[in-house]
């Protein structure tokens, strides 16, 4: 089992502690690159697949590096809608 296949199956199992480095790897991965544009910008990041153009947008969690269960969710949706990963 490859890294990839074995942070997919944490990411479906929606731990409480899924971390943003961990969901970072995982779409980078997938042929996403992170984009974080503009001076203003915070803590939201746009990650952006350069063969498909999908984007995918989270907040940077802070001051912790854990996601909320409501990112997991949102994530696990737009993988799953661009065929990425399954259920």
């Amino acid at each position: 089992m490859t890294k990839r296949d074995k942070l997919i199956k944490r990411l479906l199992q929606r731990p409480a502690n899924f971390e943003y480095d961990e969901a970072r790897t995982l779409l980078i991965r997938f042929g996403y690159s992170e984009e974080n544009r503009g001076r203003t910008t915070g803590s939201r990041v746009a990650f952006v697949n350069s063969k498909t153009g999908h984007i995918i947008r989270l907040h940077k969690p802070h001051p912790e590096n854990t996601l909320k269960r409501y990112q997991l969710n949102q994530l696990i949706e737009e993988l799953q809608k661009q065929g990425v990963i399954k259920t």
